[in-house]
């Protein structure tokens, strides 16, 4: 079965949406290697999880590990593969940080997080194709603040044949179409996943964003 046509009834299966994610991984021939364990902190509260973001396929690799809502710009809501599988989840779409409506989405996404959900974000609001990517925006973590939340740093890794890669990458003017027919004929591509300790909700948001960051940017990430 062509990489194509298994994509096609990855996206047309039923089910959970983490098994969900993982056929769709399949279907394209990604390795997911991921650390054992859940990307949330067991409590009363939901987990901040935040990453790097180097693709849309981040999207599908932490769904694939553990589904959580995310906040994540609205053309996300129409991108084919991700777009079905974050609106199922009750994901925040927000126009890409936009100044006026951010004391909004961080009251929604504090909401969430009381309710004992967790969210998952790209702080540095846009893609990388490379270290050390952007600066974290600081607004979202002042909702793990104000929900007393633990914020999860997950740092992604694009591996082609052991070594980095950017055949994921989607920045700049790429298109979606491109990018994902590059994903379609890549060999031995592996998405890295990799948690590390988390974060208690403490300090300012300016230092909690810092904090996070250099966890995400550590050498040697551990999930503890």
């Amino acid at each position: 079965m062509g990489r194509s046509v298994a994509l096609a009834a990855s996206l047309a299966r039923g089910g959970e949406l983490r098994g969900r994610a993982r056929a769709v991984l399949n279907a394209l021939d990604v390795t997911l290697d991921a650390d054992e364990g859940p990307l949330h902190v067991p409590g009363p509260v939901g987990t901040l999880i935040v990453a790097n973001h180097v693709s849309w396929l981040d999207i599908v690799g932490l769904l694939a590990v553990e589904p959580a809502a995310f906040l994540a710009k609205r053309e996300v809501a129409d991108w084919p593969l991700v777009g079905g599988l974050a609106r199922r989840l009750d994901t925040l779409f927000v126009d890409r940080w936009a100044l006026r409506g951010l004391p909004e989405s961080v009251d929604a996404v504090a909401a969430r997080l009381r309710e004992g959900r967790s969210v998952a974000v790209f702080p540095e609001a846009t893609t990388y194709c490379s270290e050390p990517g952007g600066p974290f925006r600081r607004a979202v973590f002042q909702a793990a603040l104000d929900a007393g939340a633990p914020v999860r740093p997950v740092t992604l890794t694009y591996l082609q044949g052991g070594e980095p890669s950017t055949v994921a990458a989607f920045v700049g003017d790429d298109t979606l179409a491109r990018s994902i027919g590059r994903v379609v004929k890549a060999s031995e591509l592996t998405l890295r996943v990799r948690a590390h300790p988390a974060l208690a909700p403490e300090g300012d948001r300016r230092e909690l964003a810092a904090r996070a960051r250099r966890a995400v940017l550590a050498a040697e990430p551990a999930h503890v």
